[in-house]
């Protein structure tokens, strides 16, 4: 008898996703690349940092990821007079009851938008910070648990510093990813200026291409990716040169080289592969590890230092052979 060839299909999630970057950018032009990334942090139980000036799409494409993905979605303005309470929820006393009552705040919801992290002060920051860790959160001494999947969009403007508290290098860390969206191409701007007056319509109009359920599916195969033993030795080649590099201070840390591997390996999800190739590790390198890096006479996290990283991170995978 002929031997019989099984042929491994891909999970039917996968052919899913293009369709829903597809809904995404019928309001979120031009810009494939970040939707593809923002789909590959979620996957990864991530979170993302934008680092971009305003008005280049930043709520539009949270609003249609969450839409897309049936998921529930709050933006939070932060100001210099932000508490924690008002981020986390507070415990107000019922004088009905004789008990204290725990109200939530606007951090339980699936997708969460923190416009201008970084004109809230250090301990309205820090408030986000177990959340994002364990997607948890603890008022008084009790413990909540977020909504799953819970995923952080934050933003801060890489050009105003005035009345801003630089996010600490602590909290950069538990940012899987730090994407600047930019300025939309000429067509797609052009989309973007004939469809201004309809947006709340359009947004209306995107359908849940994946369940809520089926996002957490997702987030468990990315365990599964299958990934060579030289993929590995290439991705620890690239952040063990970050830390004897002479013109940085401060090199990968293991926490930002797992997050590199987990990332790459949703990504290859997102590209509908089970499997993991140098191009993921390679796109997603810079995304994910430029942040983490500190170079010699710069200020922890400024633009500047983030730009001057990135450039030294991109020279130090130029220089490690690709494996074939």
């Amino acid at each position: 008898m002929p031997e019989t060839v099984v042929v491994q299909r891909s999970p039917p999630q996968l052919e899913l996703l293009e369709r829903l970057v597809d809904e995404v950018e019928v309001v979120f032009h031009g810009k494939r690349d970040v939707v593809r990334l923002a789909l590959a942090a979620l996957l990864a139980r991530g979170h993302i940092l934008f680092e971009d000036v305003p008005g280049v799409g930043k709520t539009t494409l949270a609003h249609a990821l969450a839409r897309s993905l049936g998921l529930t979605f709050r933006r939070i303005q932060f100001t210099s007079d932000l508490l924690p309470s008002d981020v986390l929820g507070v415990s107000l006393f019922n004088p009905q009851t004789s008990e204290f009552e725990t109200r939530p705040g606007p951090i339980f919801t699936n997708i969460l938008l923190a416009d201008e992290i970084n004109r809230a002060p250090p301990r309205t920051q820090s408030g986000l910070l177990q959340a994002m860790q364990e997607g948890r959160i603890t008022i008084d001494d009790k413990t909540f648990q977020l909504p799953a999947p819970f995923l952080v969009l934050a933003t801060q403007n890489p050009l105003e510093h005035h009345g801003t508290y630089p996010l600490p290098e602590s909290q950069l860390d538990r940012f899987l990813m730090r994407l600047t969206i930019g300025y939309p191409g000429e067509e797609a701007e052009r989309k973007i200026l004939i469809q201004s007056s309809q947006l709340e319509e359009m947004l209306d109009r995107i359908q849940a291409v994946i369940p809520p359920q089926g996002v957490l599916e997702l987030q468990d195969l990315v365990d599964g990716v299958r990934t060579e033993a030289a993929l590995v030795d290439f991705l620890m080649e690239i952040v063990g040169r970050t830390r004897i590099e002479p013109r940085l201070q401060i090199g990968v840390s293991p926490r930002g080289a797992v997050a590199l591997y987990r990332a790459a390996r949703a990504y290859a999800l997102v590209e509908g592969r089970t499997y993991l190739v140098p191009d993921d590790i390679l796109t997603l390198a810079v995304p994910c590890l430029a942040h983490r890096l500190l170079p010699v006479g710069t200020v922890a996290s400024t633009a500047e230092a983030h730009q001057e990283a990135a450039i030294l991170l991109e020279e130090i995978i130029r220089e490690v052979p690709v494996p074939h």
